[in-house]
Protein backbone atom coordinates (compact mmCIF):
# COMPACT_ATOMS: atom_id res chain seq x y z
CA UNK A 1 0.00 0.00 0.00
CA UNK A 2 1.29 3.38 -0.77
CA UNK A 3 1.79 6.08 1.84
CA UNK A 4 -0.16 9.14 1.80
CA UNK A 5 1.84 10.67 4.18
CA UNK A 6 5.42 10.55 5.54
CA UNK A 7 6.02 10.57 9.28
CA UNK A 8 7.58 14.35 9.70
CA UNK A 9 4.16 15.73 7.72
CA UNK A 10 1.99 13.77 10.02
CA UNK A 11 4.17 15.44 12.93
CA UNK A 12 3.36 18.64 11.49
CA UNK A 13 -0.15 18.29 10.34
CA UNK A 14 -0.25 17.32 14.44
CA UNK A 15 0.91 20.21 15.33
CA UNK A 16 -1.22 22.38 13.02
CA UNK A 17 -4.69 20.85 14.07
CA UNK A 18 -3.94 20.65 18.07
CA UNK A 19 -5.22 23.82 19.55
CA UNK A 20 -2.08 25.74 21.81
CA UNK A 21 -3.56 26.49 25.06
CA UNK A 22 -1.65 29.74 25.76
CA UNK A 23 -4.25 31.59 28.34
CA UNK A 24 -7.74 30.44 29.56
CA UNK A 25 -10.16 31.46 31.94
CA UNK A 26 -9.44 28.92 34.30
CA UNK A 27 -5.26 30.51 34.16
CA UNK A 28 -6.34 34.06 34.89
CA UNK A 29 -6.89 35.31 38.64
CA UNK A 30 -10.79 35.38 39.52
CA UNK A 31 -11.03 38.63 42.04
CA UNK A 32 -14.87 37.74 42.40
CA UNK A 33 -14.50 36.34 46.17
CA UNK A 34 -12.34 38.76 47.53
CA UNK A 35 -14.14 41.61 46.46
CA UNK A 36 -17.23 40.03 47.40
CA UNK A 37 -16.05 39.24 50.90
CA UNK A 38 -14.40 43.07 51.61
CA UNK A 39 -16.44 45.33 49.83
CA UNK A 40 -18.77 45.56 52.85
CA UNK A 41 -15.03 46.55 55.08
CA UNK A 42 -14.55 49.40 52.86
CA UNK A 43 -15.80 53.18 53.29
CA UNK A 44 -15.99 56.56 51.91
CA UNK A 45 -14.50 59.23 53.94
CA UNK A 46 -16.17 62.94 53.67
CA UNK A 47 -13.72 65.40 55.86
CA UNK A 48 -15.28 68.80 55.59
CA UNK A 49 -12.62 71.72 56.21
CA UNK A 50 -13.67 75.30 57.07
CA UNK A 51 -12.38 77.09 54.36
CA UNK A 52 -12.18 81.10 54.20
CA UNK A 53 -13.06 82.33 50.28
CA UNK A 54 -10.09 84.86 50.68
CA UNK A 55 -7.11 82.13 50.06
CA UNK A 56 -7.34 80.82 46.74
CA UNK A 57 -9.62 81.22 44.27
CA UNK A 58 -9.39 77.17 43.23
CA UNK A 59 -10.96 77.15 46.23
CA UNK A 60 -14.60 78.51 44.32
CA UNK A 61 -14.48 74.57 42.07
CA UNK A 62 -16.37 72.37 44.21
CA UNK A 63 -15.56 69.15 45.54
CA UNK A 64 -11.51 69.27 44.59
CA UNK A 65 -10.13 65.91 45.86
CA UNK A 66 -6.57 66.69 47.58
CA UNK A 67 -4.52 64.92 44.37
CA UNK A 68 -5.44 67.71 42.38
CA UNK A 69 -4.93 70.65 44.50
CA UNK A 70 -1.68 71.29 43.69
CA UNK A 71 -2.39 71.42 40.63
CA UNK A 72 -4.66 74.10 41.13
CA UNK A 73 -2.48 76.00 43.08
CA UNK A 74 -0.02 76.06 40.27
CA UNK A 75 -2.25 77.57 37.93
CA UNK A 76 -4.09 80.10 40.02
CA UNK A 77 -0.40 81.40 41.36
CA UNK A 78 -0.73 84.59 41.25
CA UNK A 79 -4.14 85.51 40.65
CA UNK A 80 -5.66 87.82 42.81
CA UNK A 81 -7.76 86.77 45.83
CA UNK A 82 -11.18 87.94 46.96
CA UNK A 83 -10.49 91.17 49.69
CA UNK A 84 -10.29 89.89 53.15
CA UNK A 85 -13.58 89.11 55.40
CA UNK A 86 -14.79 87.31 52.68
CA UNK A 87 -17.46 84.64 54.43
CA UNK A 88 -15.58 81.20 54.85
CA UNK A 89 -17.25 77.59 53.90
CA UNK A 90 -16.82 74.32 53.82
CA UNK A 91 -15.22 72.19 51.22
CA UNK A 92 -14.99 68.71 51.11
CA UNK A 93 -12.39 66.31 50.78
CA UNK A 94 -12.97 62.83 50.11
CA UNK A 95 -11.18 59.90 50.33
CA UNK A 96 -11.39 55.86 51.23
CA UNK A 97 -10.82 54.30 54.48
CA UNK A 98 -11.48 50.29 56.13
CA UNK A 99 -12.80 49.10 58.81
CA UNK A 100 -9.77 47.83 61.36
CA UNK A 101 -12.62 46.28 64.00
CA UNK A 102 -16.18 45.33 64.60
CA UNK A 103 -16.64 47.95 66.53
CA UNK A 104 -15.67 50.92 64.67
CA UNK A 105 -11.54 51.52 64.40
CA UNK A 106 -11.25 53.29 60.81
CA UNK A 107 -8.24 53.78 58.79
CA UNK A 108 -7.56 56.32 56.28
CA UNK A 109 -4.86 58.13 54.67
CA UNK A 110 -3.71 61.13 56.83
CA UNK A 111 -4.04 63.62 54.15
CA UNK A 112 -7.64 62.93 53.42
CA UNK A 113 -9.02 64.39 57.05
CA UNK A 114 -6.06 66.85 57.61
CA UNK A 115 -7.22 69.78 59.19
CA UNK A 116 -10.96 68.60 58.74
CA UNK A 117 -14.04 70.19 61.12
CA UNK A 118 -16.78 67.15 60.36
CA UNK A 119 -15.54 64.02 59.26
CA UNK A 120 -18.10 61.05 58.40
CA UNK A 121 -18.23 57.93 56.45
CA UNK A 122 -20.55 55.91 54.24
CA UNK A 123 -20.82 51.97 55.08
CA UNK A 124 -21.46 50.19 51.47
CA UNK A 125 -25.13 50.15 52.33
CA UNK A 126 -25.07 53.88 52.33
CA UNK A 127 -25.34 54.28 55.87
CA UNK A 128 -23.84 57.46 57.11
CA UNK A 129 -21.91 57.65 60.39
CA UNK A 130 -20.09 60.70 62.20
CA UNK A 131 -16.60 59.76 62.83
CA UNK A 132 -13.87 60.99 65.57
CA UNK A 133 -10.35 61.25 64.91
CA UNK A 134 -8.61 59.25 66.91
CA UNK A 135 -5.13 59.93 66.14
CA UNK A 136 -3.03 60.63 62.80
CA UNK A 137 0.81 60.34 62.14
CA UNK A 138 1.78 62.64 59.51
CA UNK A 139 5.04 61.03 58.80
CA UNK A 140 3.23 57.93 57.15
CA UNK A 141 -0.15 59.72 56.04
CA UNK A 142 -2.09 57.46 58.18
CA UNK A 143 -5.02 58.00 60.49
CA UNK A 144 -7.44 56.33 62.55
CA UNK A 145 -11.21 57.27 62.91
CA UNK A 146 -13.91 55.82 64.90
CA UNK A 147 -17.76 55.70 65.19
CA UNK A 148 -20.05 54.13 67.01
CA UNK A 149 -21.11 50.91 65.81
CA UNK A 150 -21.21 47.47 66.46
CA UNK A 151 -20.82 43.84 64.56
CA UNK A 152 -19.16 45.83 61.85
CA UNK A 153 -17.53 43.70 58.81
CA UNK A 154 -13.95 43.78 59.38
CA UNK A 155 -10.85 43.32 57.22
CA UNK A 156 -7.87 40.91 57.35
CA UNK A 157 -4.43 42.13 57.62
CA UNK A 158 -1.73 40.26 56.28
CA UNK A 159 1.90 40.04 55.21
CA UNK A 160 3.43 42.71 52.87
CA UNK A 161 7.16 40.92 53.33
CA UNK A 162 6.09 37.84 51.33
CA UNK A 163 4.72 39.77 48.61
CA UNK A 164 6.34 38.85 45.74
CA UNK A 165 6.95 41.00 42.16
CA UNK A 166 4.62 40.29 39.41
CA UNK A 167 1.98 38.76 42.00
CA UNK A 168 -1.55 39.97 41.99
CA UNK A 169 -3.10 43.02 43.84
CA UNK A 170 -6.58 44.90 43.85
CA UNK A 171 -7.53 47.72 44.86
CA UNK A 172 -10.83 48.84 46.31
CA UNK A 173 -11.72 52.85 46.86
CA UNK A 174 -13.67 55.70 45.43
CA UNK A 175 -12.00 57.02 42.58
CA UNK A 176 -13.42 60.63 41.19
CA UNK A 177 -17.00 59.40 43.34
CA UNK A 178 -17.55 56.21 41.77
CA UNK A 179 -18.73 54.23 44.85
CA UNK A 180 -16.44 50.78 45.98
CA UNK A 181 -14.28 50.55 42.79
CA UNK A 182 -12.48 47.59 41.84
CA UNK A 183 -9.47 47.88 39.94
CA UNK A 184 -6.32 45.16 39.56
CA UNK A 185 -2.43 44.87 38.79
CA UNK A 186 0.54 43.60 40.38
CA UNK A 187 2.98 44.63 42.20
CA UNK A 188 5.91 46.33 40.62
CA UNK A 189 8.52 46.82 42.84
CA UNK A 190 8.88 46.81 47.00
CA UNK A 191 10.37 49.42 49.89
CA UNK A 192 10.45 52.44 47.92
CA UNK A 193 11.74 55.37 49.48
CA UNK A 194 9.82 58.53 47.92
CA UNK A 195 10.98 62.31 48.61
CA UNK A 196 10.86 63.73 51.99
CA UNK A 197 9.46 60.06 53.25
CA UNK A 198 12.36 58.10 54.96
CA UNK A 199 9.84 55.63 57.38
CA UNK A 200 7.74 54.17 55.19
CA UNK A 201 9.20 51.58 53.00
CA UNK A 202 5.79 52.09 49.96
CA UNK A 203 4.96 48.92 47.66
CA UNK A 204 4.50 49.63 44.36
CA UNK A 205 2.13 48.83 41.91
CA UNK A 206 0.26 49.20 38.53
CA UNK A 207 -2.80 49.28 40.15
CA UNK A 208 -5.02 52.14 38.99
CA UNK A 209 -5.44 54.72 41.60
CA UNK A 210 -7.24 57.68 40.97
CA UNK A 211 -8.33 60.97 43.51
CA UNK A 212 -10.99 59.12 45.73
CA UNK A 213 -8.84 55.87 46.33
CA UNK A 214 -6.49 57.50 48.94
CA UNK A 215 -6.57 55.64 52.28
CA UNK A 216 -8.59 52.21 50.26
CA UNK A 217 -7.10 48.60 51.12
CA UNK A 218 -4.60 46.93 48.53
CA UNK A 219 -5.78 43.56 48.65
CA UNK A 220 -3.45 40.04 48.09
CA UNK A 221 -5.32 37.18 46.36
CA UNK A 222 -6.13 35.71 49.68
CA UNK A 223 -8.10 38.51 50.80
CA UNK A 224 -5.61 40.28 53.03
CA UNK A 225 -5.33 43.74 53.13
CA UNK A 226 -1.20 44.54 52.52
CA UNK A 227 -1.15 47.73 52.10
CA UNK A 228 -2.88 50.91 52.17
CA UNK A 229 -2.97 53.19 48.80
CA UNK A 230 -1.60 56.41 49.22
CA UNK A 231 -0.14 58.02 46.57
CA UNK A 232 0.72 57.85 42.58
CA UNK A 233 3.12 59.30 40.56
CA UNK A 234 1.95 61.55 38.03
CA UNK A 235 2.46 64.68 35.62
CA UNK A 236 -1.43 64.89 34.88
CA UNK A 237 -2.77 65.15 38.35
CA UNK A 238 -4.12 61.33 36.80
CA UNK A 239 -2.98 57.62 37.13
CA UNK A 240 0.19 57.28 34.78
CA UNK A 241 0.89 53.32 35.78
CA UNK A 242 2.73 54.34 39.20
CA UNK A 243 1.29 54.02 42.45
CA UNK A 244 2.22 53.66 46.18
CA UNK A 245 0.87 51.98 48.89
CA UNK A 246 1.98 52.00 52.11
CA UNK A 247 2.59 48.83 53.49
CA UNK A 248 0.74 46.51 56.20
CA UNK A 249 3.42 46.70 58.45
CA UNK A 250 3.30 50.23 58.80
CA UNK A 251 -0.16 50.04 59.48
CA UNK A 252 -0.40 48.00 61.93
CA UNK A 253 2.03 49.25 63.96
CA UNK A 254 0.53 52.70 63.08
CA UNK A 255 -2.49 51.29 64.40
CA UNK A 256 -1.48 50.18 67.83
CA UNK A 257 0.27 53.26 68.76
CA UNK A 258 -2.49 55.45 67.25
CA UNK A 259 -4.89 53.33 69.14
CA UNK A 260 -3.29 53.28 72.18
CA UNK A 261 -1.51 56.49 72.65
CA UNK A 262 -2.91 59.10 69.78
CA UNK A 263 0.23 59.43 68.90
CA UNK A 264 3.21 57.32 66.82
CA UNK A 265 6.84 57.24 68.70
CA UNK A 266 9.62 56.52 66.46
CA UNK A 267 12.99 55.86 67.00
CA UNK A 268 15.53 58.18 66.09
CA UNK A 269 19.33 58.68 65.82
CA UNK A 270 20.14 62.64 65.65
CA UNK A 271 22.03 62.41 61.76
CA UNK A 272 22.25 63.09 58.79
CA UNK A 273 23.48 60.38 56.56
CA UNK A 274 24.50 59.73 52.74
CA UNK A 275 24.23 56.89 50.32
CA UNK A 276 28.04 54.88 49.97
CA UNK A 277 29.08 54.92 45.98
CA UNK A 278 31.29 52.47 44.20
CA UNK A 279 34.67 55.75 44.91
CA UNK A 280 33.58 56.50 48.38
CA UNK A 281 33.81 52.97 49.27
CA UNK A 282 37.36 52.91 47.90
CA UNK A 283 38.21 55.95 49.31
CA UNK A 284 37.33 54.82 52.66
CA UNK A 285 38.36 51.66 52.53
CA UNK A 286 35.10 49.27 51.82
CA UNK A 287 35.64 46.07 49.45
CA UNK A 288 31.95 47.14 48.00
CA UNK A 289 29.81 50.07 48.45
CA UNK A 290 27.49 49.67 51.24
CA UNK A 291 26.63 51.56 55.12
CA UNK A 292 25.27 55.06 55.37
CA UNK A 293 28.28 57.78 55.95
CA UNK A 294 27.30 59.85 58.71
CA UNK A 295 27.29 63.36 57.37
CA UNK A 296 26.08 65.13 60.33
CA UNK A 297 25.63 64.53 63.39
CA UNK A 298 22.85 66.78 65.66
CA UNK A 299 23.52 68.56 68.84
CA UNK A 300 22.96 66.37 72.15
CA UNK A 301 21.29 64.07 69.96
CA UNK A 302 21.75 60.03 70.59
CA UNK A 303 24.25 59.50 68.15
CA UNK A 304 26.96 62.32 69.67
CA UNK A 305 26.17 61.26 72.88
CA UNK A 306 27.40 57.59 72.35
CA UNK A 307 30.33 58.64 70.34
CA UNK A 308 30.03 58.71 67.05
CA UNK A 309 31.69 60.86 64.37
CA UNK A 310 31.57 62.56 60.88
CA UNK A 311 32.66 60.66 58.33
CA UNK A 312 31.87 57.12 60.70
CA UNK A 313 29.98 54.39 58.35
CA UNK A 314 27.23 52.65 60.02
CA UNK A 315 27.55 49.20 58.58
CA UNK A 316 25.22 47.06 60.57
CA UNK A 317 22.11 48.24 63.05
CA UNK A 318 21.17 45.98 65.47
CA UNK A 319 22.89 43.22 63.82
CA UNK A 320 21.28 44.01 60.92
CA UNK A 321 23.04 44.95 57.52
CA UNK A 322 22.67 48.17 55.81
CA UNK A 323 22.92 47.26 51.99
CA UNK A 324 21.69 50.79 51.17
CA UNK A 325 21.67 54.35 53.48
CA UNK A 326 18.13 54.01 52.89
CA UNK A 327 17.80 51.19 55.44
CA UNK A 328 18.90 52.62 58.31
CA UNK A 329 15.82 55.32 58.89
CA UNK A 330 13.51 52.38 58.37
CA UNK A 331 15.21 50.26 61.03
CA UNK A 332 16.02 52.93 63.41
CA UNK A 333 12.16 54.25 62.95
CA UNK A 334 10.86 51.01 64.14
CA UNK A 335 13.18 50.65 66.78
CA UNK A 336 11.00 50.91 70.26
CA UNK A 337 11.95 54.77 72.26
CA UNK A 338 14.87 54.01 75.26
CA UNK A 339 16.09 50.89 73.58
CA UNK A 340 19.91 50.25 73.87
CA UNK A 341 21.08 48.85 70.22
CA UNK A 342 24.62 47.77 68.97
CA UNK A 343 25.52 49.16 66.08
CA UNK A 344 28.94 48.18 63.91
CA UNK A 345 30.84 51.20 61.54
CA UNK A 346 33.59 52.08 59.88
CA UNK A 347 36.17 54.51 61.33
CA UNK A 348 39.54 55.51 60.06
CA UNK A 349 39.48 52.05 58.44
CA UNK A 350 38.81 50.49 61.28
CA UNK A 351 35.69 48.24 62.22
CA UNK A 352 34.48 49.14 65.58
CA UNK A 353 31.06 48.84 68.03
CA UNK A 354 29.10 51.13 69.80
CA UNK A 355 26.12 51.07 71.92
CA UNK A 356 23.25 53.79 71.36
CA UNK A 357 20.53 54.53 73.12
CA UNK A 358 17.40 55.41 71.40
CA UNK A 359 15.55 58.32 71.90
CA UNK A 360 11.94 59.57 70.32
CA UNK A 361 12.03 61.16 67.40
CA UNK A 362 11.17 64.71 67.58
CA UNK A 363 9.15 66.74 65.38
CA UNK A 364 10.21 68.28 62.27
CA UNK A 365 10.49 71.93 64.01
CA UNK A 366 12.28 70.62 66.85
CA UNK A 367 14.57 69.12 64.58
CA UNK A 368 15.03 72.24 62.01
CA UNK A 369 16.07 74.14 64.98
CA UNK A 370 19.06 71.80 66.35
CA UNK A 371 22.40 72.95 65.69
CA UNK A 372 25.02 70.71 64.45
CA UNK A 373 27.21 68.87 66.84
CA UNK A 374 30.51 71.49 67.63
CA UNK A 375 32.89 68.47 67.32
CA UNK A 376 35.66 69.80 65.06
CA UNK A 377 35.04 73.49 65.01
CA UNK A 378 36.94 76.69 65.92
CA UNK A 379 36.91 80.31 66.10
CA UNK A 380 39.71 82.49 64.69
CA UNK A 381 39.66 86.01 63.56
CA UNK A 382 35.88 86.55 63.73
CA UNK A 383 35.57 83.21 61.28
CA UNK A 384 33.32 79.68 62.93
CA UNK A 385 34.72 77.20 60.65
CA UNK A 386 34.16 73.08 60.49
CA UNK A 387 36.27 70.28 58.87
CA UNK A 388 34.40 69.21 55.91
CA UNK A 389 33.00 65.66 55.11
CA UNK A 390 34.06 63.01 52.14
CA UNK A 391 30.64 63.93 50.20
CA UNK A 392 32.03 67.71 49.84
CA UNK A 393 35.61 66.76 48.93
CA UNK A 394 34.49 64.78 46.32
CA UNK A 395 31.57 67.03 45.21
CA UNK A 396 33.83 70.06 45.01
CA UNK A 397 37.00 67.66 43.54
CA UNK A 398 39.55 69.17 46.53
CA UNK A 399 41.43 67.59 49.38
CA UNK A 400 40.22 69.44 52.07
CA UNK A 401 39.22 72.70 53.83
CA UNK A 402 36.89 74.27 56.05
CA UNK A 403 33.50 75.57 56.33
CA UNK A 404 32.14 79.09 57.39
CA UNK A 405 29.14 78.51 59.85
CA UNK A 406 29.24 81.61 61.41
CA UNK A 407 31.23 85.26 60.97
CA UNK A 408 31.46 87.94 63.36
CA UNK A 409 29.82 91.36 62.97
CA UNK A 410 33.16 92.89 62.65
CA UNK A 411 34.42 90.38 59.86
CA UNK A 412 30.71 90.92 57.87
CA UNK A 413 31.64 94.60 57.86
CA UNK A 414 35.34 94.13 56.66
CA UNK A 415 35.11 91.64 53.93
CA UNK A 416 32.76 89.40 51.72
CA UNK A 417 33.02 86.21 53.44
CA UNK A 418 29.74 84.33 53.77
CA UNK A 419 28.40 81.96 55.73
CA UNK A 420 29.13 78.06 53.82
CA UNK A 421 32.04 79.19 52.01
CA UNK A 422 34.47 76.56 51.57
CA UNK A 423 38.11 78.01 52.66
CA UNK A 424 40.76 75.47 50.68
CA UNK A 425 43.53 78.18 50.95
CA UNK A 426 45.24 81.12 52.90
CA UNK A 427 47.66 83.06 51.40
CA UNK A 428 47.71 79.83 48.75
CA UNK A 429 48.81 77.95 51.78
CA UNK A 430 45.90 74.55 51.15
CA UNK A 431 43.71 74.23 54.27
CA UNK A 432 43.08 70.80 54.77
CA UNK A 433 40.74 71.24 57.99
CA UNK A 434 40.12 73.48 61.88
CA UNK A 435 43.61 72.60 62.35
CA UNK A 436 45.42 74.64 59.79
CA UNK A 437 43.12 76.56 59.33
CA UNK A 438 44.14 78.05 63.09
CA UNK A 439 47.30 77.34 62.30
CA UNK A 440 48.11 79.73 59.32
CA UNK A 441 45.42 82.78 60.85
CA UNK A 442 47.09 82.91 64.31
CA UNK A 443 50.74 83.71 62.01
CA UNK A 444 49.42 85.95 60.31
CA UNK A 445 49.24 90.03 61.89
CA UNK A 446 46.70 91.39 63.12
CA UNK A 447 44.99 94.07 61.24
CA UNK A 448 46.84 92.72 58.20
CA UNK A 449 44.81 91.27 55.12
CA UNK A 450 45.04 87.46 54.11
CA UNK A 451 43.50 86.33 50.84
CA UNK A 452 41.46 83.26 51.05
CA UNK A 453 40.57 80.78 47.92
CA UNK A 454 36.85 79.93 49.02
CA UNK A 455 34.37 77.82 46.73
CA UNK A 456 30.59 79.41 46.72
CA UNK A 457 28.08 77.54 45.31
CA UNK A 458 30.51 74.70 44.06
CA UNK A 459 32.60 77.50 42.08
CA UNK A 460 35.94 79.10 42.96
CA UNK A 461 36.82 82.82 44.05
CA UNK A 462 39.32 84.68 45.87
CA UNK A 463 38.14 87.04 49.02
CA UNK A 464 40.00 88.77 51.39
CA UNK A 465 39.79 89.09 55.10
CA UNK A 466 41.18 91.44 57.82
CA UNK A 467 42.87 89.39 60.67
CA UNK A 468 41.08 90.43 64.18
CA UNK A 469 43.05 87.65 66.38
Amino acid sequence: MKKLFSPLAIVLLSLILTPTKIFSADSLPNFTEVVEKNIPSVVIVNAKKNIGQNNNPRLNIPNVPDEFKPFLDKFFNGMPTPPPGSQSRKTPSFGSGFILSADGYIMTNNHVISNADEITIRLSDDTVLDAKLIGQDERSDLALLKVEANNLPTVSIGDSNNLKLGEWVLAIGSPFGFDHTVTAGIVSGKKRNLPNESYVPYIQTDVAINPGNSGGPLFNLQGEVVGVNAQIYTRSGGFMGVSFAIPAETLSNVYRQLKDDGKVKRGWLGVFIQQVDKDLAESFGLDKAKGAVVARILENSPAEKAGLKQGDIILKFDNKEIKKSKDLPLMVGSTNVNETVKIELLRDKRVITKFIKIEELPDDDMIASMKENTIDKTIVSGLTVSDINESMKKNLNIYGGVKVDKISADQLNNSKIKVNDIITHINNKPIYNTNDFKKEINGLSKNTLANLLVYRDNAPLFLAIKISK
